[in-house]
């Protein structure tokens, strides 16, 4: 996933030193690029050292951010000195990305007047001026921090997952195909609430898709690709040859639909009428598709395929959609987290092996659910999240915890890993008491707080505290 590209806005306020401008453009720059960012400067002439003082100023890197306007995913607001409030509203109020405020900390042996910053008093005058506009900012902890420090490296970690969270989620689309089954009311949504918030919902009908998978062309050259990446993306001995061609060719048609309608995200209807007229379960297909980073949600829940898109834009590692599925022993804050094998391989212990999906099985039969990857999840920090629409509202709950090591027996089916989650009883009771579904959605490493920071922020989702 590329790495944002930050627009670099600098204040000055005039009988500060305006020396520390240049060093700042200079560090700020080294820094970022060595982080992998791209930037985008106002030229050093442009203003007086390049730097932000006056409204007249701003309105010059206004235009500046307007002639980039699809150049940059945010901007790093870096107050060298105390800076200028006036000039810095004048200049962002119209960014339409989001900002990071950074201010260089004074050092305890350069405080005369030529070289004293007070930059971490300054900070306060332009967090204070874009609140009351309204104009949203990002600032971090500690409050001052140097940009050749590995704190502030540790902040443009945080606002890159930031911006990716909130450029991805403001114009999406996810695609449901299929209608959600009558069981499942559970998973039910709005698609106006999401089409408010800028999330558009392609639907399509389950027999569009086997229509076109029993009238496949097998000459086609993306049918021999997808039978030889499936087959090394996972074990498939005691796997009918008709039941892999069928996914195979399912899997081609859902990449085309992906294709043709941009979608950015899907959740699937998984159960029956695959299994019982393709005779094969789709969940390797979930799971190679999370694999590319592509979220795809089983059992048509679009709301925790929305979940995974933002997870996944945040961590840059693939997501997941499991079930709250089982208590571990008399331990309360760890439960099993499982679902049938749409696990992206990234978090698995192993290769999976598919099977006949034992609970169609039971159902309809045995031969009709081949697909099932089955195997386990690798202990990782995680984070989780989960979202619903009510009363208009897109709301979620962000939370972190871990995979541990502790062992699930052979014996239990699917994929699955015992989830350790702080105060874990008590964040149960308000899922449940908030109407969310038995979904929730996972991806590796810890993110919560900057996808917090995206939700809350600038997008204006609602959020569950626990």
């Amino acid at each position: 996933m590329k790495k944002s590209k930050f627009a670099l806005y600098f204040g000055n306020r005039g009988f500060f030193p305006e020396k520390l401008v240049s060093s700042a453009r200079k560090d700020m720059s080294d820094v970022l690029n060595k982080l992998g960012h791209e930037t985008l400067m106002l030229d050093v002439d442009a203003t007086k050292y390049g730097a932000i003082e006056t409204p007249a100023d701003g309105a010059v890197f206004a235009e500046f951010l307007k002639a980039n306007r699809e150049n940059y995913d945010g901007v790093i607001l870096c107050l060298p000195n105390f800076g200028d409030e006036t000039g810095a509203i004048s200049a962002l109020q119209d960014a339409g990305v989001p900002i990071l405020i950074q201010a260089y900390p004074d050092e305890i042996d350069k405080m005369d007047f030529s070289n004293r910053r007070d930059a971490f008093c300054g900070k306060f005058s332009v967090m204070d001026i874009f609140t009351q506009y309204g104009l949203s900012f990002s600032s971090f902890t500690p409050h001052v921090v140097h940009p050749r420090s590995a704190k502030f490296a540790e902040h443009v970690k945080k606002f890159d997952a930031v911006c990716r969270v909130v450029n991805g989620m403001k114009r999406m689309t996810v695609g449901a195909i299929g209608a959600r089954t009558t069981a499942f009311k559970t998973v039910r949504y709005d698609e106006l609430t999401l089409q408010k918030y800028g999330i558009t919902n392609e639907v399509l009908d389950l027999s569009e898709i086997i229509h076109r998978v029993q009238n496949f062309d097998i000459s086609k050259e993306s049918y021999k690709a997808k039978k030889e990446f499936l087959g090394n993306y996972t074990n498939w001995d005691g796997v009918p040859d008709e039941a892999f061609d069928n996914l195979s060719k399912l899997g081609v048609v859902i990449d085309e639909v992906i294709d043709e309608y941009k979608m950015d995200a899907i959740a699937l209807r998984c159960w029956l009428e695959l299994e019982k007229q393709l005779k094969v379960s789709p969940c390797v297909l979930l799971s190679e598709l999370n694999d590319r980073g592509i979220p795809a949600a089983c059992e048509l829940d679009v709301c925790n395929a929305i979940a995974m898109y933002a997870l996944n834009l945040a961590s840059e590692k693939p997501a997941t959609c499991l079930d709250w599925n089982n208590n571990w022993g008399d331990e309360e804050n760890k439960c099993i987290l499982f679902h049938c094998g749409p696990v992206p391989q990234k978090m698995m212990t192993a290769k999976g092996q598919i099977i006949d999906h034992p609970m169609f099985a039971k159902a309809l039969g045995a031969g009709c659910g081949y697909g099932c990857n089955i195997g386990r999840i690798a202990p990782t920090p995680i984070t989780f999240a989960s979202s619903v629409t009510k009363n208009g509202k897109l709301e979620f709950f962000v939370g972190e915890g871990k995979f541990t090591e502790d062992i699930i027996p052979e014996e239990f089916f699917g994929c699955a890993g015992v989830a350790e989650i702080e105060d874990l009883q008590n964040k149960l009771q308000k899922i449940g008491s908030g109407g969310y579904r038995h979904h929730v959605s996972v991806t590796s490493g810890h993110v919560g707080d900057a996808v917090k920071e995206a939700f809350e922020k600038y997008l204006n989702y609602e959020i569950m505290e626990f």
